[in-house]
């Protein structure tokens, strides 16, 4: 009885030649091939007729963690040319190495990555010896032009000098050990007939060795899945693109469509065939590509190929005598096949198109009868169901429940990634009254792929849809903005409920935020869907009613903390006490929110003169605006926010404002969702209204007067309006203004006056003329209203002529 070890390269033609002729010559009993052992009782599925290349994939999920592997194939790939030359020479097949999800393949996405890239230090060491630039190079050098007689010798020492006498990894250990107890038992089993064995050639060395004594071994268990794990292995359509090197695949070898045609046509031809195809590829995007520098691209390479000992051009001959040829100006990055990894940024656009046509365009297709997923044949059935199984362009009502539901499908559908489902226009936060979507439905050749991978997360579409956003939820960490996307999009897919431990996930996150605008603006979208969504069936849902509660907490533990002097108001911050102050009027008693106990904190931060002017301006604005829920309360405020002005009155700092509109934190009238119904009566805030005199004189000093008053009009711009003698007081202290103190706080008071929506400020408009007994409307004044600078010079001039006249004596004093 004999072993035989052939230690490979994946995806390696000379490789696969090699396992094809052993093979054919032994005949063995038993082929054993390093893949995955838990699909060993469905080999007959790859062996349908499948169009290559195709990839094994597995799925794995549980509390903890979630992982998907793939153990891709084409037809060079000496894995599946054991498969195909074992069957028929009627040997039985085995996958030898454990399941892609054991902890000992963990962060290995990629089954066939080749180990001789974990030890850098032997390959350099290789690469200076054979004067070549990376190991896709010296591979080619080394074996892919390689006598056949000499292969095999060649592969062993390669392997045993990569290799060498360095222990490997607890990883690499628990799989040769593993691989080594199937060689054991087959080679028990077989008799006297042969066994052959292919495995990645790092591990062969350690096989070796391991499998002298064959007595008494017994075939090894198969590990089953942990309790309450879910996963499973079903074959997918692959693809050229993602098998190449360049594109971020770890298998070693880059150029798949190159060493195909090196497969079916022999080394010649591959040189061929890829000048052809940088040639064809370049003149279909309009390049120029002269026979001449064709000419001048072949003798390159076949002076580089004599240089440099090969037979014929290699791939790296012809593409240095194609870049030679066709680039004529100086490259910023160096030529992507002089080194390992993805092609980088900045390089050639030339040398691009030449990349791409080595990578080839082939895409895998599976036998129909290939087993697939039970996501598969849901989302078949449901596409068919709401007719959108075939090329379509869609216009949506999503008013409309038939068409709702054929969009929630869609919503589902790219969640999961599956291309061939664009979605051009449609609502995007939640707050835009978009009640339209456009769809572009095409086919596409990686949905299959798509779907199978989908599979991983659930049974059905809803299912999986549900555990990708969780998984993203949990994702979101800090960032409040990622977690409203999630949110939108469940809303979208027609998700409402959610797992505990999303739930979990996104107090975490909230709990976590930092940033008070983020939180702020998901605080709008999520409370909007809880208060009026009922197109997507979000109203009054336990998960949107649990962030509205998190979120107006953390806003507010947050707000008690911030400091800063005089600064340019912060509109993302005051749009979160906005929406704070929404989720509590209009949420709080349903969502048990403690509003006595958030008026006590907005009175902290009015009082505090560390807080920055704007955010106490905001804090008073909230106790006003919620003063009618909690009576008694708004006296207090404006007492205490009264206090606080006067205090910053004598330390306000110059500070340089841009003047910024209502539209850059979108509160205008209709953002911060306050009519006049919902803001209440002047009656309401009579009690407020007098303190409040006394709160905007103490607040109001040039340098931050603006920054207060655009935090407290955010918050209480209808209380502010319909307050007794508020507006007359602002015009009093503006009038009364130098010029300098104008000009300093303009950009602020712009800015703050901005949060007045147009029929409000005709409002106040008309209330000043009224006031100073004149005539007209205050649209007429507004429609008439000099530039603020003008004004601001003649107030400029008319002090100087008043001072000159002081000075003369021709005013003041004489009878």
């Amino acid at each position: 009885m004999a072993v035989t070890f052939i230690g490979v390269r994946h995806h390696s033609p000379a490789c696969a030649r090699l396992v094809a002729a052993t093979i054919d010559e032994l005949r063995p009993a038993y082929v054993l091939i390093e893949g995955p052992a838990d699909l060993n009782d469905r080999i007959d599925e790859l062996l349908l007729g499948h169009e290559l290349p195709i990839a094994i994939f597995t799925s794995y999920r549980d509390e903890e963690r979630r992982l998907g592997s793939w153990a891709p194939m084409c037809a060079y790939s000496p894995e599946w040319v054991a498969l195909t030359h074992g069957q028929a020479a009627g040997a039985e097949l085995r996958f030898i190495d454990l399941p892609a999800w054991h902890p000992a393949l963990e962060g290995r996405s990629n089954r066939y990555a080749d180990a001789e890239l974990r030890y850098a230090d032997v390959m350099e060491r290789l690469c200076r010896s054979f004067d070549v630039d990376n190991v896709d190079v010296l591979w080619d050098h080394l074996f892919e032009f390689a006598p056949e007689d000499e292969l095999a010798e060649r592969l062993a020492t390669y392997f045993d000098l990569v290799r060498g006498e360095s222990a490997a990894g607890e990883s690499d250990t628990a799989r040769e050990a593993y691989m080594a107890s199937w060689v054991r038992a087959a080679t028990a089993a077989a008799g006297d007939r042969p066994v052959v064995v292919i495995t990645g050639g790092f591990h062969r060395p350690a096989l070796v060795a391991a499998t002298d004594d064959h007595s008494g071994a017994g075939w090894p268990e198969v590990p089953t899945l942990p309790e309450g794990a879910l996963g499973g292995s079903f074959l997918v359509p692959y693809s050229f693109r993602r098998l190449d090197a360049f594109d971020g695949y770890q298998s070693g070898m880059p150029s798949p469509a190159y060493y195909q045609e090196l497969w079916e046509s022999g080394l010649e031809r591959a040189a061929q065939h890829l000048v052809e195809s940088v040639a064809g590829r370049l003149r279909e995007r309009k390049q120029a590509v002269s026979t001449a520098d064709l000419i001048a691209a072949r003798a390159t390479a076949e002076g580089l190929a004599t240089v440099r000992g090969h037979r014929h051009p290699a791939r790296t001959d012809v593409l240095d005598g194609l870049a030679s040829a066709l680039v004529n100006e100086a490259l910023d990055v160096p030529l992507p096949w002089s080194s390992r990894g993805t092609l980088r940024a900045g390089s050639h656009p030339v040398v691009v198109e030449m990349v791409a046509a080595l990578s080839g365009t082939r895409v895998g297709r599976l036998h129909p009868g290939t087993p697939a997923p039970p996501l598969v044949h849901d989302l078949d059935v449901s596409l068919a169901r709401f007719g959108l199984d075939g090329e379509a362009d869609l216009d949506l009502d999503l008013t409309q429940p038939a068409e709702r539901d054929r969009s929630q499908v869609l919503h589902r559908v790219r969640v999961l990634g599956v291309p061939g489902f664009h979605r051009g226009s449609g609502p995007s936060t939640g707050l835009d009254p978009v009640l339209r979507e456009r769809w572009v439905l095409r086919p596409d050749p990686g949905r299959l792929t798509a779907v199978i991978e989908a599979g991983a997360y659930g049974a059905t579409l809803s299912d999986a849809c549900a555990a990708v956003l969780a998984e993203r939820a949990a994702a979101a960490g800090r960032d409040v903005d990622a977690l409203a996307a999630v949110l939108f999009d469940a809303a979208l897919a027609g998700i409402t409920d959610v797992s505990d431990q999303a739930l979990a996930d996104i107090d975490a996150t909230v709990a976590a935020a930092a940033d008070l605008g983020a939180l702020g603006r998901m605080l709008a979208v999520v409370l909007t869907m809880w208060r009026h969504d009922r197109i997507f069936g979000t109203a009054r849902t336990a998960t949107s009613g649990r962030v509205i509660v998190a979120a107006v907490r953390r806003i507010l533990w947050l707000a008690e903390g911030v400091r800063g002097g005089p600064a340019p108001a912060d509109l993302p911050r005051i749009a979160a006490l906005a929406a704070c102050r929404d989720g509590l009027r209009h949420a709080g008693v349903a969502l048990g929110l403690d509003i006595a106990d958030a008026l006590e904190v907005a009175g902290r931060v009015a009082a505090d003169s560390g807080a920055p002017p704007d955010l106490r301006g905001a804090a008073f604005g909230l106790q006003w605006a919620l003063a009618d829920l909690t009576p008694g309360s708004g006296t207090d405020a404006a007492g205490a926010g009264a206090d606080a002005a006067g205090a910053d009155a004598a330390g306000a700092d110059a500070v340089g404002a841009d003047a910024v509109g209502a539209d850059a934190v979108g509160l205008g009238a209709d953002a911060v969702g306050l009519g006049a119904d919902e803001a209440g009566s002047g009656a309401d805030v009579a009690g407020v209204g007098a303190d409040a005199l006394r709160v905007v004189r103490g607040a109001f000093v040039p340098q931050s007067a603006g920054d207060w008053l655009a935090g407290l009009f955010a918050l209480a711009r209808e209380e502010v309006l319909h307050a007794e003698g508020v507006v007359g007081l602002l015009d009093e202290l503006l009038s009364g203004m130098s010029a300098d103190d104008f000009l300093v706080a303009l950009p602020a008071l712009r800015q703050a006056f901005e949060f007045f929506p147009p029929r409000e400020r005709e409002t106040i408009a008309g209330r000043l003329l009224a006031r100073r007994g004149l005539g007209g409307t205050g649209r007429s004044l507004l429609r008439g209203v000099t530039e603020p600078e003008v004004v601001a010079a003649g107030m400029r001039l008319d002090e100087q002529v008043e001072a000159l006249l002081l000075r003369e004596g021709l005013v003041g004093g004489r009878d």
